[in-house]
């Protein structure tokens, strides 16, 4: 019976058919469409030009208009088309953009203000949801001229030229998930510069730092070799596992639906290699799904939560974190915008006594990496952990540490102090070494107790022990031990989860340091 229907169709009704569907291609293609970073509520960067993209027909004029400035592109032969509109130097809003083709697109509710990146594995990617005092922080977010966007999580090594989000108004209905420290530290940006503030959040939980990295920057230099080609390797095994994998798969299913029939357990169902090649490991993946849909938007600048995934590769990670920030200021385009980061928390069981620690040593690249490249900052946190928790849930503390930077370094506010306390430089006076410090606003304050906590110090056999420690009246830091006679190194808050106590008067953790250069733990590792 259908094929005597089919054979009925009249052969001018397919002609008709067949027009209407060139037709309607032709007007899908023919619509300016633009990346989802543009769209009703967001926020756009005050006082820098503004790149606006997108795509229509090859060949086609594209206008956009804000506040009475149009400018005009021609699309390129691949349909891509750009723009950059004139500085705009006063902040609120609302405005108006306009983007006029063969059809016309347009964003309302559109604000002038401050935009950053919020970006890291899972300790920036956790939500207000699950903070400290959640219901109170979710009750009060009602702050209509701070706006959100979350871009999602796709792996790939093909990169993305849009993704599937939208700009949405901070609410109690809209920022639970959103990350909690992106939105501390948005929140206090707003409330003392009192200016609109657009956040983009692209943290993925569990992420490498070269997973965030251009796949051919880190081929091209010669420190990554044995992780590209580790990642080489994998990738040439990958489709013999796939077959392999589907065959299991298939034996699999077999047998558990025996084991259903039969009342018994089910055996394990196979592991899929796949989830290396869309994950947040691959190197280049996230960089290629999540970060470039929006490098070249407008922003100010970034903070960063990251490092877990990485400590058992902190030696790498000297080399590996300058790298992936040079690289985003470069394709972003922007110059060395600011790029605040988070050191590491305290976790796992608290140790006072000497140990050798991959934490430490991560602790110790991410410092590092202020010398390394200009407009960085460090929020120290080594107080603000859970030995238990990777994921500790006082993230409002650890946002106002981060704000610090972005208030007193960026905007230049006054009287707010940014800097944690830094290791200067040692002198070795016979039995004991002085320390001297960096950053100490308003003297030192030890917590709990009057005495320092968390020093330790060691001879020339490299083996370090507990250390009585105490403040001179020109502020440096006296260190010694009956047990080492003469002395060659201190280090300060030296473990995973160091048991330490010292403070800035302005409230700022002393940053975790050592003296010596003896090869770490990590020293080999890549």
């Amino acid at each position: 019976m259908s094929r005597c229907l089919h054979a009925t169709v009249p052969t001018w009704a397919s002609a008709i058919t067949g027009i209407a569907l060139t037709l309607a291609a032709a007007a899908v293609q023919a619509d300016v469409s633009l990346n989802n970073m543009f769209g009703d509520h967001m926020v756009l960067q005050q006082g820098i030009k503004t790149r606006v993209w997108g795509k229509a027909d090859s060949g086609e004029a594209v206008t956009v208009t804000l506040g009475g400035q149009p400018k005009t592109a021609t699309a390129g032969a691949d349909g891509a088309w750009e723009v950059f509109l004139d500085p705009v130097l006063e902040y609120g809003g609302p405005h108006t953009l306009t983007v006029k083709g063969k059809n016309t697109v347009t964003f309302n509710d559109v604000l002038i203000g401050e935009v950053w990146v919020c970006s890291g594995q899972s300790n920036m990617q956790w939500g207000v949801n699950q903070s400290t005092d959640a219901d109170l922080e979710r009750a009060a977010a009602k702050f209509p001229n701070i706006r959100l966007i979350w871009v999602p999580q796709v792996g790939t090594q093909e990169p993305q030229w849009n993704f599937n989000g939208k700009w949405t108004v901070c609410s109690p209905e809209t920022v639970d998930s959103f990350s909690a420290v992106g939105y501390f530290f948005g929140r206090q940006l707003h409330q003392t510069l009192g200016v609109p503030v657009g956040l983009i959040n692209n943290a993925w939980g569990g992420s490498a730092a070269e997973a965030w990295v251009k796949r051919d920057k880190l081929a091209a230099d010669a420190r990554f070799k044995p992780l590209v080609e580790r990642w080489e390797k994998l990738e040439a095994e990958y489709p013999a596992q796939k077959v392999a994998y589907e065959k299991a798969m298939a034996e699999w299913m077999v047998a558990a639906e025996k084991a259903k029939t039969e009342g018994t357990a089910a055996p394990p169902q196979p592991v899929n290699p796949g989830g290396n090649m869309t994950g947040n490991h691959r190197p280049g993946n996230i960089h290629s799904g999540v970060l470039t849909p929006s490098i070249g938007y407008g922003i100010k600048g970034a903070i960063w939560y990251q490092g877990e995934s990485n400590a058992a590769r902190a030696y790498q990670y000297r080399a590996l974190f300058p790298l992936m920030i040079q690289s985003w200021r470069d394709e972003w385009g922007l110059g060395d915008f600011p790029f605040y980061f988070v050191q590491l928390a305290d976790f796992k069981p608290e140790k006072s006594e000497p140990a050798e620690s991959d934490w430490a040593e991560l602790r110790e690249a991410q410092t590092m990496t202020m010398k390394a490249l200009p407009n960085t900052g460090e929020a120290v946190i080594i107080d603000i952990g859970e030995g238990k928790d990777i994921h500790p849930k006082n993230k409002e503390d650890v946002a106002k540490r981060l704000a610090r930077w972005a208030l007193a370094e960026t905007y230049k506010v006054s009287g707010i102090v940014a800097r944690s306390p830094l290791y200067k430089s040692m002198e070795n006076q016979g039995t004991k070494i002085v320390l001297a410090f960096d950053h100490v606003a308003g003297g030192w304050r030890p917590f709990d107790v009057n005495e320092p906590v968390g020093f330790t110090i060691a001879g020339a056999d490299n083996t370090f022990v507990p250390a009585t420690a105490k403040i001179l009246p020109d502020g440096r830091i006296e260190v010694g031990s009956d047990a080492v006679a003469d002395p060659v190194a201190v280090r300060y808050a030296w473990a995973d989860n160091p048991v330490c106590n010292m403070y800035s008067g302005a409230g700022l953790p002393l940053t975790p340091f050592r003296t010596d250069d003896f090869p770490g733990v990590t020293a080999t590792a890549n």
